[in-house]
């Protein structure tokens, strides 16, 4: 099995998995050219490491096109649900607090 599909089952499977978050941050560093924090590949078991290193070995190539689009997709979706987690909690946490407020009349 290639690595960009290993990389996007393993998302699939445990999206909230240190390696599912790590894979995914890669990804999307990746195709966005941006900075990637090393430290956070260290941090995997070996198994998971060699994943992440098969990637950047199989994203260099980009032969694998359809797998490398839809393992991006998953990793940008990823992204966004980490993002709206702490959002939500917020608004949850917030909401409270306006219920207690006392109504201002006009």
């Amino acid at each position: 099995m290639r690595a960009l599909k290993q990389a996007r089952k393993l998302i699939e499977k445990k999206p909230e998995s240190p390696a599912a978050q790590a894979l995914s941050t890669l990804v999307v560093a990746l195709e966005s050219e941006t900075p990637f924090a090393l430290q956070s590949l260290y941090q995997l078991d070996y198994d998971d490491f060699e994943l992440a290193l098969d990637v950047l070995k199989e994203w260099r190539l980009d032969r694998y096109y359809s797998s490398k689009v839809r393992l991006l997709d998953l990793s940008v979706q990823l992204g966004e649900m980490r993002q709206e987690a702490p959002a939500k909690a917020a608004v949850v946490a917030a909401k409270p607090a306006e219920a207690t407020a006392p109504a201002v009349k006009a």
